[in-house]
């Protein structure tokens, strides 16, 4: 159907004219736009394809997308009218496949709209960090030294812990990104890191400079250069990641109990040939 409708967009745009004759306050969903063979089509059901488009059709102008839209929906309601329009049976059954999603989708719909509101959002804010403060998890600054062997960790250990610039080593050893940096690696929290290199800062001091430290990079050589509790983000940053999370434990916990509640009955894979799902001449029967 996309690539129809794209069709008649594309010749909508050399043709459409841009002067509305009724005004916005004027139309509503049920606003007659064509009349195909005695059979009403409505704003409304231009309203549900427009908003149905794929994404590099939404951005192009109304007067472009109204006409072909329009022009769409009238050369489907011909064909429909047509002798050869038919209730096949892969007719009904695809109605009855799109009814059953189109349903379910209004469901999830109206438990957003009812579930997901503004002060749910917030709350679920203040949820995730009210022990932002004293109580907060810390976050780490650290710089490193990543070299190929851990004999050569041990010895720009000790040149570090004998008072040698941590920052000239790194520059002149380091094989890692942050090397030409003098080792630093900038603030992080727990879990941003690999476990062994996070175990090791967890259990340093300020201003220590570690022992050697394996992982799959290499041989590290780790300066804890400060700490700092983590402070809570504003509200803006991060409540679209919040009301994306709050939707997605609404639907989810809704779409569970819903199925658990319903009285259903599953055939048993046994007793059916699995493949049968790809044989669509079943539908002309």
């Amino acid at each position: 159907m996309f690539q129809r409708l794209a069709t008649g967009l594309i010749t909508a745009a050399t043709l459409a004219t841009a002067t509305p004759l009724l005004a916005q306050e004027t139309l509503t969903a049920d606003t007659v736009v064509a009349t195909v063979n005695g059979t009403d089509i409505t704003l409304g059901h231009m309203i549900m394809i427009r908003a149905s488009l794929p994404e590099q059709y939404q951005q192009l102008p109304d007067d472009v997308l109204f006409t072909g839209i329009l022009d769409q929906l009238i050369q489907q309601q011909a064909l429909n009218n047509d002798p050869l329009a038919t209730e096949t049976r892969r007719v009904e059954t695809a109605m009855a496949n799109e009814r059953r999603s189109l349903m379910a989708s209004e469901v999830i719909r109206q438990i957003i709209m009812r579930d997901v509101t503004e002060a749910a959002v917030e709350a679920l804010y203040a949820e995730r960090y009210a022990t932002a403060g004293e109580d907060a998890p810390l976050e780490y600054n650290a710089s490193h030294i990543l070299v190929e062997t851990e004999e050569e960790a041990q010895r720009l250990s000790d040149e570090a812990n004998t008072g040698v610039d941590f920052a000239e080593l790194a520059r002149e050893h380091s094989t890692g990104p942050s090397g030409p940096n003098g080792g630093a690696l900038g603030w992080f929290a727990e879990g941003m890191m690999v476990p062994s290199f996070q175990e090791a800062v967890a259990a340093m001091a300020v201003g220590e400079v570690s022992d050697p430290v394996q992982t799959q990079f290499g041989w590290h050589v780790i300066r804890l250069n400060e700490t700092r509790q983590q402070s809570a983000p504003e509200f803006e940053e991060v409540r679209d990641t919040l009301r994306g999370e709050l939707e997605q434990q609404v639907v989810e916990g809704y779409i569970a109990a819903a199925a658990e509640n319903a009285a259903v009955t599953r055939i048993n894979p046994d007793d059916i040939d699995m493949s049968a799902i790809s044989n669509v001449d079943l539908l002309d029967d």
